[in-house]
């Protein structure tokens, strides 16, 4: 497995958003995470990059026990997260935050100019607006520089977490189009989404969470079948 979580464990003082859960993603495959608002989804993708304390017997990536080590580390390895609201830099322009997104390859490298130029072809408007600032994109436009920002470290594993949220329906194919194309092109990816039926579309395997624990896992036609998904989502707390 690339990515394999034993034990993964997310306490904000007394709550327990995230309760020992065992999570893997294997090269090359989408998998889905899914569950209501405040079953654990975030948090345990913020665990995994290490942006929120945490503790589990091991996070393993690429062969790797992670546990413990900074963020900016597990990007220069190839783990990168697209967080939740996109979250731009609004006052720099498009190219400005896909610089900042490949800081690491370092901005006359030939791997950031080969990087720009392949995010560019994969999204063409990213391209037309180099020049803008971000935060005057629409929030379909957003979504694809917080994307192509990740993207632009060359990452091993992707994890993207709500990428549909606040977006109208008629933008929402096309952002899974993009992450559909993504997975063809190599890229692995751990994927937090409240949109149940699109996710499983795209996704190889999948897990279920609720109230901070796994309550089903398997493969995106068996989630597909099942009615726990369901009872995830209407049994869960905001």
């Amino acid at each position: 497995m690339l990515l394999s979580a034993s034990a993964l464990a997310v306490n904000y003082g007394a709550v327990e958003a995230v309760r020992g859960i065992d999570i893997a993603v294997g090269e090359g495959e989408i998998v889905a995470l899914l569950g209501a608002n405040g079953a654990g989804k975030s948090s345990t993708l913020n665990a995994i990059v290490g942006l929120v304390p945490s503790h589990a017997k091991a996070i393993d990536f690429a062969g790797e026990n992670i546990v413990g080590m900074p963020t900016e580390h597990l990007v220069r390895r190839g783990l990168t997260l697209t967080p939740e609201g996109r979250r731009v830099f609004a006052s720099l322009t498009v190219e400005e935050n896909l610089l900042l997104g490949g800081y690491t390859l370092g901005a006359k490298s030939a791997a950031y100019k080969d990087n720009l130029a392949q995010l560019f072809d994969l999204f063409p408007i990213l391209k037309e607006r180099r020049g803008q600032l971000a935060g005057t994109l629409s929030g379909g436009q957003q979504q694809q520089l917080a994307i192509a920002r990740s993207m632009m470290s060359s990452p091993k594993l992707l994890l993207l977490d709500e990428p549909s949220l606040g977006l109208a329906p008629r933008i929402l194919e096309t952002i899974f189009e993009l992450i559909a194309r993504l997975r063809r092109d190599g890229v692995t990816i751990l994927l937090v989404e409240q949109n149940v039926a699109m996710s499983l579309e795209i996704a190889d395997r999948g897990y279920v969470m609720a109230s901070g624990s796994i309550v089903a896992s398997g493969t995106a036609a068996e989630l597909e079948s099942s009615h726990i998904v369901e009872q995830a989502y209407l049994g869960a707390q905001a």
